[in-house]
């Protein structure tokens, strides 16, 4: 019960620390919870800036998105039609533009990736990290994902777990950004299970559909419709899931396509949202806290289960029962 001294902590991050040093990590060790569910926690784990990860089908825009947040395209970077981008990427800032091969990010003590050595080296030669010096990724990462396919490809052909995946990323980011084209609204079962990965971080989802100005007026408000209808069906929250609508690319906005208020609208929602990704490191601290005491959680129930377990096993081993009796 021994507190931790105010003194000998300068911020909030270092406090948590302080804390998951001396009073979770000796639980973990003595518990194995490293073994049983997520490797132990290192200083990056606390360090990490903010992550967004960005999800959507092939071809919603999601590498073009990041580099209209950054005005330029980032090392390893593909956008076409077709599906380009075959790997997890995270973007993230760097002394030089360069890009680190999955298995050697995944072993390195400065980075928080150590957990994605449980997916096996067939994912890890599908992760990769990109760095480059940028002031917006001095404050937040970007993940970028590989489209989710239709059909049978989704499952068979990915050589690891993608669902997994995306829900260890899930619990690590802040935001998560589902990201959809007016032409691609229909949601398939390989996504509905990818959206149902996310489920416990609804805060942190919002939506975004993109490429909104390849339709007229009347158009968009048919598949903003069929939209909500559409994640109405996926999303089993009762609150409204927030939308942005706009053509998040570095080709201006149209008014002979869209009309004078709907180059407004975009103005104003692209705006909106910039204004959610700079609000994201004045919350992360408190999503930090939040986070750690839900681990504290899980570390607790997991050391109470394996304890009754230990009880009951040497219970039975001193005072055996005959097998009638059970």
């Amino acid at each position: 019960n021994e507190q931790v001294p105010l003194s000998s902590v300068t911020s909030i991050i270092d406090g948590l620390k302080k804390l998951y040093l001396q009073k979770l990590k000796p639980l973990e060790v003595a518990y194995r919870f490293n073994d049983f569910v997520s490797p132990l926690l290192t200083n990056s784990d606390f360090d990490a800036k903010p992550m967004v990860m960005l999800l959507g089908q092939y071809s919603t825009g999601k590498t073009t998105f990041i580099k209209h947040l950054l005005k330029s395209s980032y090392p390893g970077a593909h956008i076409g039609p077709e599906p380009t981008t075959d790997r997890f990427v995270v973007v993230m800032s760097g002394p030089d533009e360069r890009s680190i091969p999955g298995n050697t990010v995944a072993v390195q003590a400065d980075m928080p990736y150590s957990g994605l050595t449980t997916f096996g080296t067939a994912f890890l030669s599908k992760f990769e990290c990109s760095q480059m010096p940028h002031p917006l990724l001095e404050h937040i990462t970007f993940v970028d994902s590989p489209g989710v396919l239709s059909g049978e490809k989704q499952r068979i052909h990915r050589s690891y777990d993608f669902t997994g995946v995306t829900s260890w990323f899930a619990a690590k980011c802040d935001l998560i950004l589902l990201l959809f084209d007016p032409h691609k609204l229909d949601v398939s079962d390989e996504f509905k299970r990818v959206i149902s990965s996310l489920r416990g971080h609804d805060d942190k989802i919002r939506v975004v559909l993109n490429k909104a100005d390849q339709v007229d007026t009347q158009q968009l408000m048919r598949v903003y419709g069929a939209l909500m209808w559409s994640l109405g069906k996926v999303l089993n929250t009762p609150e409204v899931m927030r939308v942005y609508i706009g053509s998040f690319n570095d080709k201006p906005v149209s008014e002979n396509a869209v009309g004078p208020l709907g180059k407004e609208l975009f103005e104003k929602e692209q705006s909106d949202l910039l204004s959610d990704l700079k609000d994201i490191p004045k919350k992360a601290c408190d999503r930090r806290v939040s986070t750690f005491s839900v681990f504290f959680s899980e570390v607790l129930k997991h050391d109470l289960v394996l304890e009754y377990f230990i009880i009951a096993v040497q219970t039975t081993c001193l005072h055996p029962r005959p097998l009638s009796s059970i």
